[in-house]
C-alpha cells in the first residue's frame, strides 16, 4: 500500500481580485474596490490560523510542514506591498516552509510595481506565473486583457533582474481573432523570452462567461464569431506541443511544459494526489484523513473541501466550506483520471499496491478499451495518454468514473479463478 504519511502540504491561496475580467473568464473572480483587500486579508489569516482545528475536528490532518505555496486568482499582484508582507509573515507563523519551497505567485503583465515587486522578493515569492494568453496585442486586448507585448518582455526581464527567474506564462488557444499565423507568433515570442514553463490551455467556453453568453445568442460584443471552430483550435494544441518541445519546453501534463527540472511542483502535488490546503474565495483542499480516524492496513479516505465563491459571504464567514470524504474506490478513480493527466502516465503496479488487484482489473478493461479506440496505449505496465486522447481527455477520465465490481467478484479476481480481458 503506498503510504502519505508524512508528506509535506502545498499551499493555496485565492486572490480574487482583477483589474479587469477577461471576457472568457467564469472564475471567482472581479473588479473590487481596493477597500475590501484589507478585510480579505484579514480573513486569509483568519483561516491560515484556524485550519489545523478545523481539519482535526472533522478527522482530517493539516501537516505543519509546506514545500510549495501557490497564490492564485484573480490578481495576486494587485495587493499593497504591505498586505503581502503581512499575508506572508502570518503564514510563516502558522506553518513551517521549507527553506526550498517554492512560492508561486501569478501576475497580470504590467500590474506589478516596484513596490510590489519588492515585496513579493521579500516575502520569499521564488517563481511568477504571468497570465499573458497571447502575445498579439489585438487578440489580448479584445479578450479583456490590458497588457502589450512589450509590457510583458519589459516585465519578464524586471523579474530577473530582482533575481525571480522561474518564470512561466500562460498562452489559450482559440481566442477570440485567432489564427494558425498568430498562433504561431506568439508561440515564438514564448520560445524567444527563454521562459523555463509555460501553460497552454485550449479555449474552453463557459455559458456563464460574457463570451460564452455571447456566443449562444450570437452576438457581437465580445467578438464570439470569431472565435476559432473545436478543429483549428485542437490543431494549434497540436503545433504547440511540437513547437515548444522542438524549443527544450517538453510536455509533462495535458497543459503545461517546462525545460528539464522546472517543472511546476506545486501543480504536480493535483496530479499526484498529495495534499494541499486552499485558502479564501472559491478554494480547495484536498487532505488525508489521520491515522487515528482510519485503519493503517486499509487505504485511508481523503477529505475534498470547497469554500464558498460568494465574496461577502466569505468575508462575513456565513458558509462553511462543503466537505466531502473521498472513499478508496473513489481516490482509485481519480488515481487514474489525474494519473493520466501527465505524460509519464500511470504505473499499473503502483495503484495495484495501493488499491489491490480487483478495482485495477476492472479499471484494465476500460484501458483495453481506450487503447482500442486509440486514446490510451500501454505496455502492460504503464498507461498513457495518446495525442489524440489528449485532445479527448474528458472522454477518456469519464470512462474511469463509477467503476465498481460485480457482487462476489472481488474475491474471484484475487484467487485468479475469474479472468478479466
Amino acid at each position: 500500500m503506498v503510504s502519505f504519511a508524512g508528506d509535506a502540504l502545498g499551499l493555496y491561496i485565492s486572490i480574487p481580485f482583477c483589474r479587469s475580467k477577461c471576457t472568457y473568464c467564469n472564475f471567482a473572480s472581479g473588479v473590487y474596490p481596493a477597500s475590501e483587500h484589507e478585510s480579505y486579508v484579514a480573513r486569509l489569516i483568519e483561516d491560515l490560523r484556524a485550519a489545523p482545528d478545523w481539519a482535526e475536528q472533522i478527522g482530517a490532518e493539516v501537516p505543519r510542514r509546506v514545500d510549495t505555496v501557490y497564490l492564485g486568482g484573480g490578481t495576486p499582484s494587485l495587493l499593497a506591498p504591505e498586505l503581502i508582507a503581512r499575508l506572508f509573515g502570518a503564514m510563516r507563523a502558522e506553518f513551517d516552509l521549507e527553506p526550498d519551497a517554492e512560492i508561486t505567485v501569478e501576475c497580470a503583465p504590467g500590474q506589478v510595481g516596484d513596490e510590489t515587486l519588492n515585496a513579493l522578493v521579500a516575502a520569499g515569492v521564488n517563481r511568477v506565473s504571468f497570465g499573458v494568453q497571447s502575445f498579439i496585442d489585438r487578440e489580448a486586448a479584445v479578450s479583456g486583457r490590458l497588457h502589450n507585448r512589450a509590457v510583458v518582455l519589459n516585465d519578464i526581464d524586471r523579474l530577473r533582474a530582482a533575481g525571480i527567474a522561474d518564470l512561466s506564462i500562460d498562452l489559450i488557444a482559440g481566442l477570440a481573432g485567432q489564427t494558425f499565423a498568430s498562433w504561431e507568433e506568439s508561440l515564438a515570442v514564448l520560445v524567444d523570452s527563454d521562459v523555463p514553463h509555460a501553460s497552454v490551455y485550449m479555449l474552453e467556453v463557459d455559458q456563464d462567461s460574457r463570451l460564452g453568453r455571447e456566443m449562444l445568442t450570437h452576438g457581437a460584443r465580445y467578438h464570439a464569431d470569431l472565435v476559432p471552430t473545436d478543429d483549428a483550435i485542437a490543431q494549434m494544441y497540436s503545433v504547440a506541443i511540437e513547437r515548444l518541445g522542438k524549443a527544450g519546453l517538453e510536455q509533462y501534463e495535458i497543459s503545461n511544459f517546462s525545460r528539464r527540472g522546472m517543472r511546476s511542483r506545486h501543480n504536480l502535488r493535483y496530479w499526484l494526489r498529495r495534499p494541499y490546503l486552499g485558502i479564501g474565495l472559491d478554494a480547495s483542499s484536498m487532505l488525508h484523513e489521520t491515522h487515528e480516524m482510519g485503519d493503517a492496513s486499509k487505504p485511508c479516505r481523503v477529505l475534498r473541501a470547497t469554500t464558498t465563491d460568494d465574496l461577502q459571504a466569505y468575508l462575513a464567514g456565513s458558509e462553511a466550506a462543503v466537505t466531502t470524504w473521498i472513499n478508496p474506490e473513489q481516490r482509485h478513480e481519480e488515481a487514474w483520471f489525474l494519473g493520466l493527466r501527465l505524460n509519464a502516465g500511470v504505473e499499473i503496479a503502483a495503484v495495484e499496491q495501493e488499491f489491490g488487484p480487483a478495482p485495477v482489473a476492472l479499471a484494465l478493461q476500460a484501458v483495453a478499451r481506450l487503447v482500442d479506440a486509440g486514446l490510451l496505449i500501454s505496455d502492460g505496465q504503464t498507461v498513457r495518454l495518446t495525442q489524440r486522447g489528449r485532445l479527448l481527455s474528458n472522454e477518456v477520465f469519464q470512462e474511469f468514473l463509477g467503476l465498481r465490481p460485480e457482487p462476489g467478484l472481488a474475491a474471484n479476481v484475487e484467487t485468479g479463478s475469474k479472468t478479466i480481458a
